[in-house]
């Protein structure tokens, strides 16, 4: 028997319902969202997200100001996209995964492309290539929470480019 509780009297309560502690549950309970909810929620953010990379990739051929409304649409989707995960897990739990220590150069990497992106949109003009080097660092962060995803992207690369 495992104690996990005193009742009201201060007699033990055995726990009956182990499938409670799951991680699953521990992530519901240790939020004020219902998993519906949470689904609802991470849905509309990725759908925003996905929207807002969409719009900016239909403004990028306006004339002259085209390429700023495109970063910085393009942008706003990949942080809205980022956002919607922590619907799932919660934003503490989301913030420690990412930088943990296997995807922290990733992490990095692609806040950094994100800023970058932001900032050559605005003064720079170097917003087209900071936008492909920001797909490529979020294609590499979303990868890495896939076990061994990355190992078999790079033996990929080294066989196609051997």
């Amino acid at each position: 028997k495992e104690v996990f509780a005193l009742g009201r009297t201060g007699e033990p309560q055995v726990n009956k319902f182990r499938f409670c502690f799951s991680p699953r549950f521990q992530v519901i309970d240790a939020t004020s969202l219902g998993w519906g909810t949470r689904v609802k929620g991470f849905i509309a953010c990725f759908a925003i997200g996905c929207l807002c990379s969409i719009l900016g990739s239909c403004l990028l051929w306006i004339p002259k100001k085209g390429l700023v409304f495109f970063a910085v649409f393009y942008t706003l989707g990949n942080i809205a996209s980022i956002g919607s995960t922590m619907f799932l897990m919660g934003p503490m739990k989301q913030l420690k995964r990412m930088f943990e220590p296997t995807r922290l150069i990733a992490t990095i990497v692609m806040l950094l492309c994100l800023i970058l992106t932001l900032c050559s949109a605005f003064w720079a003009g170097l917003a087209l290539l900071f936008c492909i080097l920001q797909f490529f660092a979020m294609a590499w962060y979303s990868i890495s929470f896939i076990p061994y995803a990355r190992d078999a992207v790079k033996k990929c690369v080294s066989v196609c480019l051997s």
